[in-house]
């Protein structure tokens, strides 16, 4: 286990555990969060515990021309009951991604530390925000960090039916910028359902 001080480095990720985890400790900074995604790294950890720094050995992704998109959820677009829009209430995003209950889940991983840091990237035009509306109310949308021609995805949150799937999408289909690979970091059956698939970290290091 690496314990960061307040140096600016990151230890090779080869080093990481069986569970991903590279390292712990170090800060939120600007500078530290942008080093570490070029990297491929990304914290994750909760409320009260010092920050952990993970790049698991099988990374989640989706390569754009590899989408689904479902017959039922093609009707759900074509009905046209969302507006979409990107980086146009970014706070506002992040937020709900911090509260909003999930399914088998107690709490939040988003802190208040995290959820500063976030805005500040987006501030600088580094982190971006997809936002779902209905009838000019908030209720689904998604948030990441852009290296490159990469997304690199962080959260996402529905209040109503398909709206998290309806801003992926469109991270996919319509984002200003057409990104080579959409970084889901980790396993989740809601991302495979749309077409991502897990694979090799060293593979994923080579588009960053």
């Amino acid at each position: 286990m690496h314990f960061l001080s307040h140096k600016l480095e990151f230890p090779p990720v080869e080093q990481s555990n069986k569970f991903g985890i590279l390292a712990v400790g170090g800060d939120l900074s600007l500078e530290r969060l942008i080093l570490a995604y070029k990297k491929g790294i990304f914290p994750w950890y909760s409320e009260g515990d010092p920050i952990i720094w993970y790049c698991p050995d099988s990374r989640m992704v989706l390569f754009p021309e590899k989408l689904k998109v479902s017959k039922s959820m093609r009707q759900v677009l074509k009905k046209n009951i969302f507006k979409v829009t990107f980086n146009q209430a970014f706070d506002e995003v992040i937020s709900n991604c911090k509260t909003i209950d999930r399914d088998g889940q107690s709490g939040t991983w988003i802190t208040d530390e995290m959820k500063t840091a976030y805005i500040k990237l987006h501030e600088l035009g580094i982190a971006k925000s997809i936002e779902v509306w209905q009838n000019d109310e908030l209720v689904g949308g998604l948030y990441g960090v852009e290296v490159g021609n990469i997304f690199c995805g962080e959260s996402m949150f529905s209040k109503t039916s398909n709206a998290s799937k309806v801003a992926f999408i469109n991270l996919v289909k319509n984002a200003p910028r057409n990104y080579q690979l959409i970084d889901c970091q980790v396993y989740n059956d809601h991302l495979a359902s749309l077409g991502a698939e897990e694979i090799p970290r060293n593979e994923f290091l080579k588009y960053l």
